[in-house]
Parts: structure tokens; C-alpha cells; sequence
């Protein structure tokens, strides 16, 4: 792929990744922006082409990744009612980079709290084989308030199965946690096991979400873990379907504070 990337190279590579029957796209020149459609319901969604190739600039293809999955969500709920027949069960949360778009499609804003400074949590209904993100019109529809929202999500995840893989590298213990239930991020929001991990850890315990169906729990057992946990966060940042962040975090006493890594054997918290 070329390296200087504008408008129409963008236009292209996302027309050739939603393109499928039954689905149109126009190009608007004046405001840069793409806009796909559902013919048979009429509901679409814009994408800004200059912010797109923003993120490209920072995460190349895993920028289109992102943008590509957000669309396809967005469509295949569009236009639909959604069922939700035991929503208390429902109701999870999942974990997005901050650059992640506040707003669903015709500018109505998701429910969303703040995590970290990577990282935020937004709330879904899961439907099976695929999940709505919850918007305000949608908890409206519900009569569900914000709060209402978060306790649900919370006490399911901590529902979830948390079995792990357990690795040994360079003397250092990680534990990984792929389940590809499309939620594996999200433990990171069950308390309980993360105090659990705590227990096991013999070093410092760090924890990475670089994407949505990955969470690794790591025992930093000498400095060369590091450097190990900074390439292993890269790999699965850059590979992942929905990717999250490629920073990890420090777990102590239930707070996570982000870790840096700026060459082999030196860190700065």
C-alpha cells in the first residue's frame, strides 16, 4: 500500500471491503464523507474520509479494521427492531479505545463511560451471533437510565467464565484469556477475578487489552518482561479485529495505571 494515503485511495479501500448486495454507497465531495446504505430500509451511516485517514496515519489497516467493523455492527442493527427478551441478561459491557465514535449514526450518542486514558466502556445487548451498542434512543426505548445500564453489565460480566492459558517467557508468567466470546476484554471490569489473579501474581501483575477478543494478565517477574509484554500487546494491537490499545497497565490495590515501555529494560509508569 502506498504510504501517502488521501480521499479517493481511502474511498476505494473501504468500498471494496462493505461492498455487498443490497447495500449502496455515495461519495458527498464537498464534505468528504462516505455514507453506506441499506437499500431495503433506507438507514445508513456517514464515515469522514479526512478522520479516517487520521487514524490510518496512527494505526494503518487496523484503523480500517475498526471502521469497517463499526459500519457492518451498525447496518446489520439498522433499521431492525431489536428483540430483547430477558434484557437484565443481556446487557454487557464492552471495552473501545478512546477514538472510538461517541455517537451511533444520525449523530445520536452512545452510553458510554470513562475507563482510562486509553480506554472507555460502552454498554451492549448481546443478540446471539452479534451485539447492538446501547444509544441514548435505545435506553429510551427500554426506559433504562444510565445507571440502570452499568449495574446490569457489570454484574453479568463478572458471569462470564474466566479460564486462562497460562505461558512462561524469559522468567516471567502470562496468562492469556481468548475465549472469542467477543467479551474477553471486558473482564477486565470483573473485580473479583482480577483480585483473584492478584493473588497468584508473585512479581507486579499487568494487565493489556490491546483488542476486543484478548486479555492478558501478566506476572512481571524481571525487567526483560517488559519488553516481552510491550511486543506480545504490538502483535495482538495490530492483528486484532477490533483493536483496543497496545499500551498496558499496572494492576495494584484495584487501580490501573498505564505502563510505558521505552526500550529494553527501562519502563516509566
Amino acid at each position: 500500500m502506498s504510504k501517502k494515503m488521501d480521499s479517493i485511495k481511502m474511498k476505494r479501500l473501504l468500498e471494496d471491503r462493505l461492498k455487498q448486495d443490497g447495500r449502496s454507497m455515495t461519495y458527498d465531495r464537498e464534505k468528504d464523507q462516505v455514507r453506506f446504505e441499506n437499500k431495503e430500509t433506507g438507514k445508513g451511516i456517514e464515515v469522514s474520509l479526512p478522520s479516517v485517514i487520521g487514524k490510518w496515519n496512527e494505526k494503518k489497516d487496523a484503523a480500517i479494521d475498526e471502521v469497517v467493523y463499526y459500519v457492518e455492527q451498525a447496518l446489520s442493527v439498522m433499521g431492525k427492531e431489536t428483540k430483547v427478551e430477558s434484557a437484565e441478561k443481556q446487557v454487557l459491557p464492552v471495552i473501545r479505545s478512546t477514538s472510538f465514535p461517541a455517537e451511533a449514526s444520525e449523530g445520536v450518542p452512545f452510553i458510554f463511560d470513562d475507563h482510562t486514558a486509553e480506554t472507555r466502556i460502552y454498554y451492549a445487548v448481546d443478540l446471539g451471533t452479534t451485539y447492538r451498542l446501547i444509544d441514548e434512543n435505545f435506553a429510551k426505548k427500554q426506559s433504562w437510565t444510565k445507571e440502570q445500564i452499568k449495574e446490569m453489565a457489570l454484574f453479568n460480566v463478572r458471569s462470564l467464565p474466566t479460564g486462562v492459558k497460562k505461558d512462561e517467557v524469559a522468567g516471567n508468567v502470562f496468562y492469556f484469556m481468548n475465549t472469542n466470546d467477543g467479551y474477553d476484554a471486558s473482564r477486565i471490569l470483573n473485580d473479583s477475578f482480577l483480585k483473584e489473579m492478584a493473588g497468584k501474581i508473585e512479581g507486579e501483575m499487568t494487565v493489556a487489552v490491546p483488542h476486543q477478543d484478548v486479555l492478558i494478565i501478566g506476572d512481571m517477574r524481571n525487567e526483560t518482561g517488559y519488553d516481552v509484554l510491550a511486543q506480545m500487546a504490538m502483535a495482538f494491537f495490530a492483528n486484532g479485529h477490533v483493536p483496543i490499545t497496545a499500551l498496558s497497565f499496572i494492576y495494584e490495590e484495584g487501580e490501573l495505571e498505564p505502563v510505558f515501555i521505552l526500550g529494553k529494560n527501562k519502563r516509566k509508569e
